[in-house]
C-alpha cells in the first residue's frame, strides 16, 4: 500500500504491518517543515491512527541525503505580532499530531539516515526509538536558540523529561549539536547503524522486539512512575539550578536575546505541569519569539542575506569557479601564520616565507598548537593532524613559490614593504597566479601601483585570531579583473569562511566603523564620563567587550598612529577630516602618560600578574568630572548609531555596494551586537525615521559626527528600508 510520488511523505505499508513513512519533499534539496510538509504530516499521523489496531509498528525516514533540515526559516520570518493566535493555533495542532504519533500504541522508530535539526530532530523525540546512521558530518541537535528561536514543536517538553531539566540546557540554550556518536552516548539516540539497509533492518528488528503494548512502544513519560533523569523541580540539585538560572542568563544575555530566558522559563514552568500543558506553556513562548523584532533580525541577515554570500551573489556572473591547490603566505607573524593553518585545515598546499627560515617554521609549530587542543577534545586523531601539518612547507627563496596558484602577502602595515615583496616575487609567478595583499587599512589600489599585473591584484582583509573569526574583507583595486574577484571569493569559501565584497577606500568598511566605535569610547572618557559607566554602555548595547578594553587590546600606539596617517592621507587629498574629541585623550594617554596598551603594560587598563585587569586609577584622576554625566541610553546610543552613520555614509559613497555585506561584516567582523542583525538593519528595525531623529539629537549634543547622512534622510523620508 502506498501514497502519491508527489506527496512530501510517502506512506508505504509492508506485508507484516510496518508502515514506513518517507518524508521527501518534492523539487527540494532538504525536508523542512512547510505548510505542505506539516499538512501531510497531519494527515499521515490521522491515517496511522485510524489503522492502529492493524499496524505492527511505524518506521519514519527520508528519501534525502538528510533525514530532516528542519522548520521552514521563510515561514517563521514573515510571520507578524498580529498573526501570533493563528500561528500559535497552527503550532499547537502540528503537536496535536506528534503527541497522537507517540501515543498510538504501537512501536514507532526514527530511522535517522542523516543529519536531524531543530523541527527534524523534534519529530524523532516523538518516536519511540531512535537509529541513527553513523556517518561522517552527521548531526543532531536544536540549533533554534542561534537564530533568536527556541524549539516549538516538543523539543523543550521532551527533552527535559528524557535528559532532565538541568542536563537538557546545553542542548536548548546552547544549541549544543552532536554527532550520532556523541547522541548515542548522551541518550538522545538508541542505536547506531553502519549501512542504510543494516538501519532499516535494525528499525524492523526492534519493532518485532517491542510490539504494540510492550512497556518500549510508548515514551518513558507516559509510563506509569515516571521520574525526570535528576528529579523534579523539587529535587535539591535542580532547586539550586532554578535558584540561580534566570540571573545566570541574564548575565550572559544583558537581556538582548530573549530565546534563553524564554527557554529557561518553558523548561522550569513546563516541569511543573503535565505533558499536555507543558507543551502549551512552550508554544506560547515560541510564539512570542517567532513574532518578536530580535528572531527577525537575527534571521534576516544570518539565514537569509547570509545564504545569499553562500550562494554567490557576490561572485561576478559567467567566470567559471576556480579552486586553489597551491598557496604562498609572505609572512609568519601572527595573521600569517593564522591563514597558512586555514588553508591547510583545508586541503590547501601551503609555503610559507619570512625573513629566516626559522620565522617561516614559526607557521607550522603554530599549526601544530592548534591542532594539538583539537586532538585533546577528539575532534580530530593523531594521524589527521600529520596530514595537516604535512601540508605547510617553510620556503627560504623566493623560487620556492614560482608554482602557486595564489599569493597572501601579510607583511606588517607598511607600503614600502608591501612593494618590496610584490617586486621581488610577482616576476617568478605564472600569469594567472592571484596577488593578495592582507591589510585592514592601506588601499588597494595604491598597493597594486607595484604591480605589474593589477587586474590579478585584490585585497583579503582577514580577522585575527584567523582560525576562529569567520569573516574575509575582499577588496577591489579600481584595476581588479572580475575573474580575480571571482576566484578570490572561491578561495575564502574554500576555507570555510564568510567573504563581504567592499569597493577600495582607505580603511574599507570595517576598519573604518570599527575606529568609530573605539574613538567614541575615548571621546567619552575625554568629556568627563565614568569609564566604567562607558564601558556598561558597551556590554548593555550588546558589544562583546567594553570600547576601552578592545582599545587596549588592539594597542594604543597602533590605533593613533593609523589616525595619524589617515588625517595626512584626507589632508593630502584636499577633504580634512574635522577634529575628533579623542584625539586629544590619545595624545595624553601616549605622550604624558605612557599609557599603551596591554602588550606594553597598561593602556585603560592596568594588568596586575596576579588578578583580572582594572581600569586604570588615573582615568579618574585625570579626566572624570561629576558633573559632566550624561545619560546612560545616550552613552549605548553613542556607540551604536557613530557605526551605523558611518556605515550608511559607506554606502553612500559607493565603498559598499550593498546593505547585506554591512549587516553581515559588521557582526562577523568588528562585534556589532549580533542581536541587531547589523548595522543596517540595526537602523530597520529602529525605524528610519526614528533614527533620523535620534542620530539629530546626538549631533546637537554630541558632535556633527552623529548627522545622519542624506541617503538616511531619503530613504526615512520615502518609507523604504535598506
Amino acid at each position: 500500500m502506498s501514497s502519491s510520488t508527489q506527496d512530501p511523505i510517502h506512506y508505504h505499508r509492508s506485508d507484516d504491518g510496518i508502515v514506513t513513512l518517507t518524508f521527501d519533499a518534492p523539487g527540494e534539496r532538504v525536508n523542512t517543515l512547510t505548510d505542505a510538509m506539516r499538512e501531510c504530516l497531519e494527515q499521515r499521523i490521522e491515517q496511522l491512527a485510524a489503522q492502529k489496531e492493524s499496524i505492527a509498528g511505524v518506521i519514519l525516514t527520508s528519501a534525502k541525503e538528510t533525514f530532516f533540515a528542519g522548520g521552514n526559516l521563510k515561514r517563521l520570518y514573515d510571520i507578524r505580532p498580529e498573526d501570533a493566535q493563528r500561528f500559535f493555533n497552527t503550532t499547537e495542532q502540528t503537536k496535536r499530531a506528534l503527541r497522537r504519533l507517540e501515543t498510538l500504541g504501537c512501536p514507532v522508530v526514527a530511522a535517522l539516515g542523516g543529519t536531524a535539526l531543530g523541527g527534524g530532530f523534534e519529530i524523532a523525540l516523538a518516536c519511540h526509538h531512535r537509529i541513527a546512521l553513523d556517518r561522517p558530518k552527521v548531526q543532531f541537535g536544536l540549533p533554534e536558540a542561534t537564530l533568536g528561536l527556541m524549539p516549538g514543536a516538543g523539543g523543550v517538553v521532551r527533552m527535559t523529561r528524557l535528559l532532565g531539566l538541568v542536563a537538557a540546557q546545553p542542548y536548548l540554550q546552547d544549541s549544543r549539536l552532536v554527532s550520532p556518536a556523541q547522541a548515542l552516548k548522551a541518550g538522545l539516540i538508541h542505536e547506531l547503524a553502519s549501512t542504510p539497509e543494516d538501519l532499516t533492518a535494525k528499525a524492523r528488528a526492534w519493532i518485532a522486539a517491542n510490539p504494540a503494548g510492550s512497556a518500549l512502544a510508548s515514551q518513558p513519560w507516559d509510563r506509569p512512575g515516571f521520574a525526570p533523569p535528576g528529579g523534579g523541580n523539587d529535587a535539591p540539585a535542580v532547586k539550586r539550578w532554578i535558584s540561580t538560572a534566570a540571573a545566570q542568563v541574564r548575565a550572559k544575555t544583558r537581556g538582548l536575546y530573549p530565546a534563553p530566558e524564554a527557554i529557561v522559563c518553558a523548561s522550569v514552568e513546563g516541569m511543573q505541569v503535565d505533558f499536555d500543558t507543558a507543551s502549551r506553556v512552550e508554544t506560547r513562548y515560541f510564539t512570542q519569539l517567532a513574532t518578536g523584532q530580535v528572531a527577525k533580525n537575527i534571521i534576516g541577515t544570518f539565514w537569509f542575506q547570509a545564504g545569499e554570500i553562500k550562494s554567490g551573489a557576490q561572485r561576478p556572473a559567467g567566470v567559471p569557479k576556480g579552486e586553489i591547490k597551491t598557496l604562498a603566505v609572505l609572512g609568519a607573524g601572527m595573521m600569517g601564520k593564522g591563514i597558512a593553518y586555514a588553508a591547510a585545515l583545508r586541503g590547501i598546499e601551503v609555503w610559507v616565507k619570512d625573513a629566516t627560515r626559522a620565522q617561516a617554521e614559526g607557521a607550522r609549530a603554530h599549526a601544530e598548537q592548534l591542532l594539538a587542543k583539537r586532538i585533546e577534545k577528539g575532534e580530530i586523531d593523531a594521524a589527521k593532524s600529520a596530514q595537516i601539518l604535512a601540508r605547510i612547507y617553510p620556503a627560504e627563496r623566493y623560487e620556492e613559490l614560482a608554482h602557486v596558484d595564489m599569493v597572501v602577502e601579510a607583511v606588517p602595515e607598511n607600503p614600502a614593504l608591501k612593494a618590496d615583496v610584490i617586486r621581488a616575487l610577482e616576476p617568478l609567478l605564472r600569469d594567472t597566479a592571484i596577488w593578495a595583499s592582507n591589510t585592514s587599512t592601506l588601499p588597494i589600489t595604491g598597493l597594486a601601483r607595484s604591480s605589474a599585473r593589477p587586474g590579478r591584484f585584490i585585497g583579503t582583509h582577514f580577522f585575527s585570531p584567523v582560525h576562529r573569526m569567520q569573516l574575509v574583507e575582499v577588496i577591489k583595486g579600481e584595476q581588479t579583473a572580475s575573474d580575480t574577484l571571482a576566484h578570490a571569493l572561491d578561495f575564502v569559501m574554500q576555507l570555510g569562511k564568510t567573504p563581504i565584497v567592499v569597493n577600495d577606500s582607505r580603511g574599507f568598511f570595517t576598519s573604518r566603523v570599527f575606529s568609530t566605535f573605539t574613538r567614541e569610547g575615548v571621546a567619552m572618557v575625554g568629556e568627563g564620563q565614568d569609564a566604567a559607566s562607558v564601558e556598561a554602555a558597551a556590554l548593555f548595547a550588546g558589544f562583546p567587550v567594553g570600547t576601552l578594553a578592545v582599545l587596549d587590546e588592539v594597542s594604543l600606539s597602533l590605533s593613533f598612529n593609523n589616525r595619524l596617517e589617515t588625517l595626512k592621507a584626507y589632508a593630502a587629498e584636499g577633504r580634512p577630516l574635522p577634529p575628533h574629541g579623542a584625539d586629544d585623550v590619545m595624545r595624553r594617554m601616549l605622550d604624558e602618560f605612557g599609557r599603551k596598551g596591554r602588550a606594553a603594560g597598561g593602556g585603560f587598563y592596568d594588568y596586575p600578574k596576579d588578578g583580572a585587569k582594572t581600569l586604570w586609577p588615573g582615568l579618574a584622576e585625570h579626566f572624570f568630572k561629576p558633573g559632566a554625566q550624561i545619560p546612560q541610553q545616550d552613552k549605548i546610543d553613542r556607540l551604536l548609531f557613530c557605526m551605523a552613520i558611518e556605515s550608511v555614509r559607506i554606502l553612500e559613497e559607493g565603498v559598499l555596494d550593498n546593505a547585506r555585506d554591512g549587516n553581515i561584516g559588521s557582526v562577523l567582523g568588528i562585534g556589532f551586537p549580533r542581536w541587531t542583525g547589523g548595522v543596517f538593519q540595526f537602523l530597520n528595525q529602529y525605524g528610519l525615521a526614528r533614527a533620523v531623529e535620534r542620530a539629530d539629537y546626538l549631533a546637537r549634543h554630541y558632535g556633527e559626527r552623529f548627522a545622519p547622512p542624506e541617503l538616511l534622510k531619503q530613504k526615512a523620508a520615502k518609507g523604504e528600508r535598506f
